[in-house]
């Protein structure tokens, strides 16, 4: 099913995104400069990993195990 009918899928996609951006602008941060746009998208993203990075480590060991186990 594709992901943005299914929400786990959704959500798992979401949390890569920001996990993958954040990794992205630590290593390079020339690549996510441009606030808007659709690198600006990207930018967000990666924001959003800096500023909540307890909460999103806590959603990708819960999307984990429940990828897991479920």
């Amino acid at each position: 099913m594709s992901a943005l009918f299914d929400f786990q899928a959704f959500l798992s996609v979401v949390l890569l995104v920001i996990c993958t951006c954040t990794y992205v602008k630590i290593h390079f941060p020339n690549l996510l400069q441009q606030k808007t746009g659709f690198r600006g998208f990207f930018w967000k993203a990666a924001r959003i990993g800096e500023r909540l990075s307890p909460w999103v480590a806590v959603c990708c060991m819960a999307m984990g195990l429940y990828t897991l186990f479920f």
